[in-house]
């Protein structure tokens, strides 16, 4: 069987009824139609039954009449399956009902092609009268629809006390499930209607009815933040520990929607915080993914640090999945180890293996939530991949900046795919103005002019398509970037003129050339570089630069930025220096 979750079996749920719900609204239109002035009302056709258009002008002499004189009639069907007793429930028509019931009284529990009875009709428009009309001629109060909807349960759907009341007293089944299990206590809940609920139990309705996915009318009040029903049933003894089918709890539930006065009555209640769900996950879990900041404040005391200690994921780490910096700086403030790592056997299946917080947090662009990890120490070296190289793979110019301006390592390499020339580089693929921001940061670019052939030919190249990262750890299919990491290693590294004359990537050889070259002294191209810049026209320029010397001044500044090392240049703008020292080091003068 599929399963679904809680939400979605929900939501299917709410739409079981719609079909009866149609016809209920287009009939009772017909009822409205019928009190309109006569000018306004549309011609009847010609082939309508007569018994119905009688019943629907509520002309009940009418009825009387053909009732007989063609008694027959009573009994005829249209296409949907619906007699005209059918037509006078949804319509309200009390006193032609009667007159059929005379008639044919073994007509009242008929039901139409949905398995509608003319009393779940009746109330579902809500019609007190002719509800009682139909009792009293001996109607069944439990036949369900074809949906498993009974009268009963859908009195209580419209939260009419009245209709309950009513079909209580001729003994509707009041544990009578529908289609998906529920009952009529679990929908007076969902309604939050604690009469309806009192007046259920009252008939003997049972406290912890779970239905088909295991779920009790607690757990419906918790999902939905029905306080007042919950209390309620928590009163008369509902199990507060009972778990659905996916191990979910009433706690669980209201943590994972924010319920916070739900959360705090239930842990007032002994409810438990420990118990897991089928996945391992703790309420805690689900308040930190869902960023309920207060809810995981009351949870923390309360959750075991053992049981969190057995789950393949820490909250931090969702919380750094998902960007709730607040839920992060409670956790931490709280003793959460910012360093912990992700369970081997989970961390293998993401692509990039994965294991901090801080990691996740820089894969989901969660500026605001690494800062907070950061801040709280976390190691920008755990991990199988730098998050660096994910920043920048990634094209976030924040996330860069901050990793940088924490000490991450611009040198680092990619553990899969190595290069002659810095990974970062090849991970910026057109982002011009991020390359910059790591050339300036001390990005060493002259490897990038090292090649093995010189001005030699090369040998043709077979194209760059390999298998990459998405930003979240599954391999895509891409032939821009060289992959974050996978199980094998290449065997010879690529150098940047191998990389930079793929087909992805060649229409951008001449600006990042061009970029590079203010970060290098003399250099001299190697022949796939020479022919790159001499394919297209205006890159012949950026060829220019190489073949004469280069300017003092610029030696002179590579010279000091070199002196002054990689650490010194992240802080250039805060040094004590000239401003116009500063902007000749920046290269923005």
């Amino acid at each position: 069987m599929t399963k679904f979750s809680y939400s979605e079996y929900l939501s299917q749920f709410r739409n079981v009824g719609s079909k009866c719900d149609s016809v209920v609204s287009r009939l009772q239109g017909e009822r409205r139609r019928r009190d309109t002035p006569s000018d306004a009302a549309p011609e009847e056709k010609e082939d309508d039954d007569p018994v119905v258009s009688a019943i629907r002008r509520g002309d009940a002499e009418a009825v009387s009449n053909l009732a007989a004189s063609a008694p027959h009639s009573l009994m005829k069907e249209n296409k949907d399956g619906w007699i005209p007793l059918h037509d006078a429930a949804i319509c309200g028509e009390t006193e032609c009902m009667k007159t059929l019931l005379r008639v044919h009284p073994g007509l009242v529990d008929r039901r139409t092609l949905q398995e509608q009875t003319a009393l779940l009709l009746a109330v579902s428009g809500g019609y007190l009268s002719c509800v009682q009309c139909l009792l009293g001629a001996g109607a069944d109060p439990d036949i369900n629809s074809k949906n498993k909807e009974t009268p009963l349960y859908k009195a209580c759907e419209q939260e009419n006390v009245d209709m309950v009341s009513l079909l209580l007293s001729y003994g509707a089944t009041v544990n009578q499930r529908c289609g998906h299990g529920w009952t009529a206590l679990h929908e007076a809940v969902s309604r939050d209607n604690t009469t309806i609920c009192e007046m259920l139990l009252a008939a003997g309705a049972k406290i912890n009815p779970p239905n088909t996915y295991s779920i009790t009318p607690l757990i419906v009040a918790a999902q939905r933040g029905q306080l007042r029903a919950l209390c309620y049933l928590i009163g008369k003894g509902a199990d507060v520990n009972m778990q659905t089918c996916d191990g979910a709890t009433a706690l669980y539930e209201a943590c994972k929607n924010g319920h916070m006065e739900i959360v705090a009555m239930l842990l007032t209640k002994n409810a438990d915080a420990n118990k897991p769900t089928n996945s391992g996950w703790l309420p805690l879990h689900a308040a930190a993914q869902s960023g309920h900041h207060e809810i995981v404040s009351l949870l923390v005391s309360v959750t075991s640090r053992a049981r969190l200690r057995l789950s393949w994921i820490s909250p931090l780490h969702l919380a750094a999945e998902h960007n709730r910096h607040a839920v992060a700086a409670v956790l931490l403030k709280t003793g959460a180890a910012v360093n912990a790592t992700l369970a081997h056997s989970h961390s293998i299946q993401y692509a990039d293996r994965r294991a901090t917080a801080l990691y996740f947090a820089v894969a989901s662009g969660s500026t605001t939530t690494a800062e907070v990890l950061l801040d709280a120490g976390a190691s920008l070296s755990l991990d199988p991949v730098s998050p660096l190289l994910m920043a920048v793979r990634q094209g976030c110019v924040s996330m860069v900046s901050l990793l940088l301006e924490r000490g991450a390592d611009i040198g680092a390499n990619l553990p899969s795919y190595p290069t002659t020339f810095p990974a970062v580089i090849a991970l910026c693929m057109n982002n011009l103005p991020l390359l910059k921001i790591l050339l300036d940061n001390g990005c060493d670019a002259l490897p990038c002019f090292t090649c093995t052939h010189g001005s030699a030919p090369h040998p043709a190249s077979g194209g760059f398509h390999i298998s990459t990262v998405s930003g979240n750890g599954y391999d895509v299919q891409n032939d821009n970037m060289p992959p974050l990491c996978c199980l094998e290693r290449h065997a010879k590294a690529t150098q940047l003129c191998e990389w930079i004359s793929t087909t992805a990537v060649c229409k951008w050889a001449g600006p990042i050339i061009d970029l590079m070259l203010d970060y290098v002294g003399n250099v001299q191209l190697c022949s796939r570089l020479t022919e790159l810049l001499e394919s297209q026209e205006e890159w012949l320029d950026v060829k220019r630069k190489t073949s004469s010397p280069r300017p003092l001044l610029h030696l002179c500044r590579l010279s000091i930025r070199t002196q002054m090392g990689r650490h010194r240049l992240r802080s250039l703008t805060s040094l004590p220096l000239p401003d116009r020292l500063i902007r000749y080091l920046s290269l923005t003068s």
